[in-house]
C-alpha cells in the first residue's frame, strides 16, 4: 500500500463529514438567513427617509427609530380600524343570516313545491357526524394554530431588529466591509449598495402607485355600490393586493365580498366581477409597464424573476425578486462592455422582422445544367 493512500482516504472522508455538516448547518439555519434577507432589504427601503433625516443634523438611530415608529403606527392603526369595522360586520352578518336563510328557503319551496323547513335543517346539521368530527378536528389543532401565530410574531420581531441594526449602522456596516477588501474593490461595493438602495426604493414607489391606483378604482366601485366603509375597504384593496404576493388578491377581493353580502348577495358577486377585472387589467396592462419603468427591467424579466422568486423562497421570494434582479442587471451592466451594431447586422435583424426597406436577395434567372 502506497503511503499517501491512508492519508488521502483519511483526507476525503474529512471532507465529506465537512460537507454533510456544512449541508446541515445550512439547512437548519434556512430560515435565519431568509429573515436576515427580507430585513437587509427593508433596511434598503427606509434608507434614503433615515439618511435624509441623519443629513439635517439627527443621529442615525433616532432618525431610524421614528421611521420604524411611523411605521408601526400607521400599520397598528390600520389594522385595528378593520379589526373593529370586520367584526362588527361579522356580527351583523351572523344576526342577519336567518333571515336569509329563510328567503332561500321559501324562494324553493315556491320554485320546487318543496316543503323544508330552517329547524329542520338546523336539527340536522347540528347533528350531524362531518360537524362533529370538523369541530373535533378545529379543537385539536388549536395547540398548532398558537404554534404558528407565535412563531410569526418571533419572525416578525426578528426581521425588525435586523432590519433596524442594518438601517442604523448603515455606514458603520459598509466601512466594516470595505475594510477587509482592496481599494479597487471598494468603489464596487459601494456602487453596488447605492444602487440596491437606489432599485429598492424605485420597487416601493411603483407598488405604492399601483395601490393608489388600485384604491381608487376600488372605492368608486364601492361609493356606486353603496358598499359600507368604501374608503377603509379600497385602503385595504389597494395595500393587500400589492404588498401580500400570491395570495393578497384573494385576501383583498374576499372582505369587501364579506362586507357587501350582507346588504345585498348581488352586490358581492358585482365585487368579485370587479375584483377579478381588475386583476387582469393590472397584471397584463399597468404592473408590466409601471414596474418596468420604476425599476428599470423589461416586463418578461420582471414576470420570469417573480415565478424563479417564488419557486425558491416562496411568497419571500416573490416580494423581493423583482428588486434583487433590478440591482443584479444594473450593477451587471457596468461590466459589461458593449459594440456598435455593424451595418450587416442591422440589415440582417431588419431583414428578419420583414422591413420592406431592406433589398431582397435578387432570385436566380439562368438555366440549370443539364445533363451531359
Amino acid at each position: 500500500m502506497p503511503r499517501w493512500l491512508p492519508r488521502a482516504v483519511v483526507l476525503v472522508l474529512a471532507l465529506i463529514a465537512c460537507f454533510q455538516l456544512g449541508s446541515w448547518a445550512f439547512h437548519q439555519l434556512t430560515g435565519l438567513l431568509v429573515n436576515i434577507l427580507i430585513a437587509f432589504f427593508l433596511a434598503l427601503a427606509i434608507e434614503p427617509a433615515v439618511a435624509r433625516m441623519s443629513a439635517r443634523g439627527m443621529r442615525r438611530g433616532l432618525a431610524t427609530f421614528l421611521v420604524f415608529l411611523g411605521v408601526f403606527v400607521a400599520a397598528a392603526g390600520f389594522v385595528v380600524l378593520l379589526g373593529s369595522m370586520l367584526a362588527g360586520q361579522i356580527v351583523a352578518m351572523v344576526q342577519g343570516f336567518p333571515g336569509y336563510l329563510d328567503s332561500v328557503i321559501g324562494t324553493i319551496n315556491t320554485t320546487f313545491h318543496t316543503k323544508l323547513s330552517r329547524l329542520a335543517i338546523q336539527d340536522s346539521l347540528l347533528h350531524s357526524d362531518w360537524l362533529q368530527k370538523y369541530v373535533q378536528n378545529s379543537a385539536t389543532g388549536v395547540l398548532d394554530v398558537s404554534a404558528t401565530v407565535l412563531g410569526g410574531l418571533f419572525r416578525l420581531l426578528t426581521i425588525g431588529l435586523f432590519s433596524f441594526y442594518f438601517a442604523a449602522d448603515g455606514p458603520r456596516l459598509r466601512r466594516a466591509l470595505c475594510s477587509v477588501l482592496p481599494p479597487a474593490k471598494q468603489s464596487e461595493v459601494l456602487r453596488a449598495w447605492e444602487i440596491a438602495v437606489a432599485k429598492t426604493g424605485g420597487y416601493l414607489y411603483s407598488r405604492g402607485l399601483m395601490a393608489l391606483v388600485s384604491g381608487i378604482a376600488h372605492y368608486i366601485v364601492f361609493v356606486v355600490l353603496d358598499v359600507p366603509y368604501a374608503p377603509a375597504l379600497a385602503v385595504w384593496v389597494g395595500l393587500v393586493s400589492q404588498f401580500i404576493p400570491t395570495i393578497g388578491t384573494y385576501l383583498a377581493g374576499a372582505l369587501p365580498m364579506l362586507i357587501a353580502f350582507p346588504d345585498s348577495p348581488w352586490y358581492a358577486l358585482y365585487v368579485l366581477g370587479f375584483v377579478v377585472v381588475y386583476q387582469q387589467f393590472e397584471n397584463y396592462v399597468l404592473q408590466p409597464k409601471l414596474t418596468a419603468r420604476t425599476v428599470d427591467i423589461h416586463p418578461a424579466v420582471a414576470f420570469g424573476s417573480v415565478i424563479a422568486g417564488t419557486a425558491l423562497l416562496g411568497a419571500v421570494g416573490a416580494l423581493i425578486a423583482i428588486p434583487a434582479v433590478a440591482t443584479l442587471q444594473a450593477f451587471l451592466g457596468a461590466y459589461v462592455k458593449r459594440y456598435e451594431v455593424t451595418e450587416g447586422a442591422a440589415a440582417g435583424s431588419a431583414g428578419a422582422a420583414g422591413d420592406p426597406a431592406t433589398p431582397s436577395p435578387r432570385p436566380w434567372r439562368g438555366r440549370l445544367p443539364g445533363p451531359r
